[in-house]
């Protein structure tokens, strides 16, 4: 079923332990993976420091473009709960680019990830959502 469902786009979880196995390589020392989940070849990580999303791309997947955002740089989330039908979930993360936060020229971006409506989405959302909530208090306090 989990093959299916990353075929249609959807994010499955996997263990933090199997994660440290495949990708320990590429944490920060004291870095300690929380949770991740897993699309067919990729995969994103939340540690305790940021999300590393891995993009395995060409025919074999061994060309491979990581991008991490930084836990502390997302300031709004969005979440869209599945419908009837063939709807998915959606969590949308908005979060700063720019190496300074309070820059007169702030730049941002937005990653949208979808889950299969089975997935129960509202425990990442709240824990995402209260992060930037402190987030955008620190900024602007």
């Amino acid at each position: 079923m989990s093959l299916f469902s990353g075929l249609f786009g959807n994010y499955t979880e996997v263990s933090p332990r199997e994660l440290q196995q495949q990708y320990g390589a590429y944490l920060m020392p004291g870095e300690t993976v929380q949770t991740g989940f897993r699309l067919v070849r990729d995969t994103f990580i939340l540690t305790d420091k940021r999300l590393i999303l891995f993009d395995h791309q060409g025919v074999t997947g061994k060309k491979t473009r990581v991008v991490s955002i930084d836990l502390d740089s997302i300031y709004d989330v969005t979440m869209e709960t599945a419908g009837t039908g063939f709807d998915d979930s959606e969590l949308t993360i908005h979060y700063i680019t720019s190496p300074y936060y309070k820059a007169n020229n702030l730049q941002t971006a937005s990653y949208r990830f979808e889950f299969s409506k089975k997935f129960n989405i509202q425990p990442f959302y709240v824990a995402l959502v209260s992060l930037a909530y402190e987030n955008k208090q620190r900024i602007n306090g």
